[in-house]
């Protein structure tokens, strides 16, 4: 069995701890990166348990990201067919795997305010599956169900916050999604045994915004698995220990885009004010974007509740100019 695995912060310190019943056993040894920690700190994770340490109740840490910076974030888009279609995009799997990167810098914490920009107009969510790699990747490997666990730690929430007025109308997916805060990551990372690989298609997503569930979908619909995104992947790009892909969000964004829309939205030809006129009429009675107060919340389960990965729970504060 798999064991979870927090970061909170004590007396100024991050310190890594594994989490059982409620409670947090912490790890002696001092792990400044999720790196370091996966390279030299698991069998102290592992023996933690049976070590006779008194654990601290969960509910009163300050959690803190599992993931550290720097690290490569990674993504995937449009990778759930609900999700294509809102979009304005055909629902099937496409010819091709689309991939975009966010700033190390975006992650926060998972409970952590989410902060926009006041000039954001089109603030969006995203809960996603994050991996975090195991070891370094630096030429093509072929990974299988069966050799997963050798290049995957585990599985972590992530939600891929978004400007929307910034990546369609300027065409910056990066600026877009990069902004500080754009990426809270956590609570807890799920170090999965290799017999536990099968999870990774069987859990649900669910993200609420003030207590209305907009998204939920099961890992086993996403259009290109993981798999097969890591083998395409390090034909092109290395991956280091603590680095994190993001697998794709499901349908139920804010976001809503006819096919037209997305055409005249992604004409590298059409005038940038051609552009935010057409995006801005679009959404206008759109009432799904995230607000200054709006509580967003992200939970990943499996379907049998073996793997619970929290509760990540994030209030949105829009920056004054």
């Amino acid at each position: 069995m798999g064991i979870n695995v927090v970061r909170y912060e004590e007396s100024g310190n991050s310190r890594w701890g594994v989490l059982k019943d409620s409670l947090v056993y912490p790890v002696n040894g001092i792990y400044e990166t999720l790196s370091s920690f996966l390279q030299n700190g698991l069998d102290e994770a592992n023996e933690t348990l049976t070590n006779g340490q008194n654990g601290v109740s969960y509910e009163v840490l300050k959690l803190l990201s599992p993931v550290t910076t720097p690290a490569q974030i990674v993504c995937q888009g449009a990778n759930y067919s609900a999700h294509r279609e809102e979009a304005g995009l055909q629902a099937a799997k496409p010819p091709f795997n689309l991939i975009f990167t966010k700033a190390p810098s975006s992650i926060s914490g998972p409970n952590d305010d989410i902060k926009s920009p006041a000039h954001v107009k089109l603030l969006d969510y995203e809960i996603e599956l994050g991996l975090v790699i195991r070891k370094e990747i630096n030429n093509e490997v072929q990974v299988t169900t069966d050799n997963f666990h050798d290049y995957i730690a585990g599985f972590v929430i992530t939600n891929d916050v978004s400007a929307r007025d910034v990546q369609f109308t300027e065409g910056q997916w990066f600026k877009g999604k990069s902004y500080r805060t754009f990426c809270p990551v956590g609570p807890i990372l799920y170090l999965f045994d290799k017999d536990e690989t099968p999870y990774l298609h069987q859990l649900q997503l669910t993200l609420s915004v003030n207590g209305e569930v907009r998204q939920s979908a099961v890992t086993e619909q996403l259009l290109f698995k993981p798999e097969e995104t890591l083998n395409e992947l390090s034909q092109l790009l290395s991956f280091y220990p603590g680095d994190l892909l993001l697998t794709g969000t499901p349908g139920g964004v804010a976001l809503k885009l006819t096919p037209e829309d997305l055409d005249q939205l992604s004409n590298p030809f059409a005038k940038l004010d051609q552009k935010i006129t057409r995006l801005n009429d679009s959404q206008e009675s759109n009432s799904k974007y995230l607000k200054n107060g709006d509580v967003v919340k992200c939970q990943i389960k499996s379907l049998d509740g073996h793997i619970d990965l929290g509760v990540q729970e994030t209030h949105v504060t829009f920056l004054s100019e």
